[in-house]
């Protein structure tokens, strides 16, 4: 039998790259695509693919909100693509089937379509799709705070754990992010990452900085009543947020 397959991504070069690689796979028929959230629902109510190639960051409805919407005995086997590197963590620690993190290669991409045969052959879907619902469940009900980061280093990926992290700044469309002795470059908006992390160890005190209350040695005067956090790595960071908020933030942390 032919797997069905439906392609979701906002992106028509994204979408076109699945469809070429997928030329490759004789046992592969493109259902069809999607270019939005509520075009992929619909899709997904009426052609009842096989498989799911779901981008997460869409316009409007995105890919986690799609999986919600539709009844779990519907759901396909669900291969998520992305290019911000925070979700694909959020997918491994639900046990998601696979991953696939743009731009992913040729051979990255055939070895999430054999793991998607082996588990539609071996009829566990079914347990696939009830992980994901669970990883949707916990994302509504209670806040989504990171408890670790992934970002690219050459050709590795490196985990941290958010607790490690010193700071974080803004760098145009990038931040940095400072763990001990370590600098690290992730593409992502300071304020899109502040949403994310714990408000009682993360306190963002100036427009371009986020900083680890737990790591904060000292608050220096500055002139006019400003002040400079000193960290534990050395660090010194402008604060531009109260002071009195931020002893309050430090008692109570």
């Amino acid at each position: 039998m032919k797997i069905r397959t439906l392609i979701v991504d906002d992106e028509p070069l994204a979408r076109q790259r699945i469809r070429l690689l997928l030329e490759n796979e004789t046992d592969v028929e493109i259902a069809g695509e999607a270019a939005d959230g509520n075009a992929a629902i619909a899709a997904l109510l009426n052609d009842a693919p096989d498989l799911l190639f779901l981008d997460v960051q869409m316009p409007g409805i995105d890919g986690f909100e799609v999986i919600k919407a539709i009844p779990p005995d519907q759901l396909p086997v669900v291969i998520f693509t992305t290019a911000y590197e925070q979700h694909a963590l959020q997918a491994f620690e639900a046990h998601a089937l696979d991953y696939l993190l743009k731009p992913f290669k040729a051979c990255r991409f055939k070895d999430a379509v054999s793991h998607a045969r082996e588990q539609l052959a071996s009829r566990r879907a079914g347990e696939a799709t009830k992980e994901l619902l669970d990883l949707i469940g916990r994302k509504s009900d209670a806040p989504n705070h990171l408890t670790r980061l992934t970002v690219k280093d050459g050709g590795r990926m490196v985990i941290l754990k958010v607790s490690e992290i010193d700071a974080i700044e803004a760098a145009g469309k990038y931040v940095v992010v400072h763990s001990g002795k370590e600098n690290h470059i992730l593409r992502e908006t300071l304020t899109a990452l502040e949403s994310q992390l714990e408000p009682n160890h993360f306190l963002r005190i100036s427009r371009s900085a986020i900083v680890n209350l737990d790591h904060i040695r000292e608050l220096q005067p500055m002139f006019k009543g400003e002040h400079i956090v000193l960290l534990r790595n050395g660090l010194k960071l402008p604060m531009t947020r109260g002071l009195r908020e931020v002893e309050h933030l430090l008692k109570f942390s």
